[in-house]
């Protein structure tokens, strides 16, 4: 069994329902949804669905029966599922703005060719970002032709920033957490007319990242037809502000309702919003710098749309410590099939590993010999500096 020195701490959420998906849910996600969702993505340039691998030599390491990992660093050229939510929800508001000034609903194709240029190129969207969302905002923006500022935080690396700027987009750096910067990006919006696309939601802001969500919810699609009728019995998700949480506990839940897999996020030491808020049975602010090397799950608020499904719907919530991500990634690289993965990537093989190197928390997860697990790769080396000091470490 691989060595990967973790420190867990692990939540039971005694209320998540085995049950068909609730169907006041299906306001906010339903798999209606997710399929216009993939019809219009399907038809952006350069789509293709991402691999869905068998890691059948360390699914046998651990002993488990199996691990799907969906590699999202093969995402269009983004390194991330990001690319999928927030280009997107740039794509929905575009239309909506062509149909308030036209009557008509513009397809993606004429997004494309900038047919309704005279409309889109002087609305300004924006966002606050720890990188792969803003990044995925920005091209949205470039590949539908509007305008576009992003908003980043201290901690965002200068590989990150310059990313964002290369698909034109005006980056403006603020003091303080991620959160901070969501704030100041709101407020800015506000004052200059501007149309914020986030993938988290608050009072007063609920609609747009329903779009993300169901952006999202493409590579779920894609991964059911490549397992081909198998239903995992455990999934191991990113949390963060808990919208691709969301995305993925509504998407098989509804698919596959009381058969659902048993639902674990997973988040870092110092930024576990979704844990505290599970143990305290409402939304709970983590304060402080929410520093961890998992930048995309740096996160302190949690979502409110995400957390109208994530409360009845995750099972476990779990957090994993910082020496845990350097040597997964390296196992990844290392592995065969060899994996680019992103520190954000490998949040849930780190917390399945170390779960599985110990008796009682094998026990409370359920896990065991007859386990097939399902784990989103989330992204690749997205700060390529980095990625290379991390894995050859």
């Amino acid at each position: 069994m691989p060595t990967i020195p973790a420190k867990l701490s692990h939540y039971a959420n005694s209320a998540a329902a085995d049950v068909a998906y609730p169907s006041e849910l299906q306001d906010i996600a339903s798999l209606e949804k997710s399929r216009q969702a993939f019809n219009e993505i399907s038809r952006w340039p350069g789509y293709q669905a991402t691999p869905l691998y068998q890691l059948d030599a360390l699914a046998q390491d651990i002993g488990v029966r199996g691990i799907y990992y969906k590699d999202e660093a093969l995402r269009f050229h983004l390194k991330s599922f990001k690319a999928l939510g927030g280009a997107y929800a740039v794509a929905r508001q575009l239309q909506a703005r062509i149909f308030d000034a036209t009557g008509k609903n513009a397809q993606i194709e004429d997004l494309l060719d900038n047919t309704y240029q005279s409309i889109t190129h002087d609305i300004v969207i924006s966002c606050a970002t720890d990188g792969n969302h803003g990044r995925s905002v920005a091209w949205g923006c470039q590949m539908f032709g509007c305008r576009c500022v992003i908003y980043i935080h201290r901690d965002v690396s200068v590989g990150r920033q310059q990313a964002i700027e290369a698909f034109g987009a005006e980056v403006i750096r603020v003091p303080g957490n991620y959160d901070d910067s969501i704030k100041q990006a709101d407020e800015d919006a506000r004052t200059h007319g501007r149309i914020i696309v986030s993938d988290t939601s608050y009072p007063g802001y609920m609609d747009i990242p329903r779009d993300v969500a169901l952006g999202y919810t493409v590579m779920l699609a894609e991964a059911i037809e490549q397992m081909q009728g198998s239903i995992p019995t455990h999934v191991f998700i990113q949390g963060g502000v808990g919208g691709l949480a969301a995305a993925v506990c509504a998407y098989f839940w509804e698919l596959w309702g009381p058969s659902r897999p048993r639902f674990i996020v997973v988040e870092p030491e110092q930024a576990n919003c979704l844990q505290q808020s599970a143990t305290a049975g409402k939304p709970v602010t983590v304060g402080g710098d929410l520093e961890t090397l998992m930048a995309g799950l740096a996160c302190g608020e949690v979502s409110l749309l995400a957390w109208e499904i994530l409360q009845p719907g995750v099972n476990d919530f779990m957090t994993v410590s910082e020496d845990s991500i350097a040597p997964c990634m390296r196992l990844l690289a290392q592995g065969d099939p060899t994996i680019e993965a992103g520190e954000s990537a490998v949040a849930g093989i780190a917390a399945l590993i170390a779960a599985r190197a110990d008796d009682t928390m094998s026990a409370k997860l359920g896990l065991d010999k007859s386990s097939l697990v399902f784990i989103v790769g989330t992204e690749g080396a997205t700060d390529p500096e980095l990625y290379q000091k991390l894995v050859a470490a």
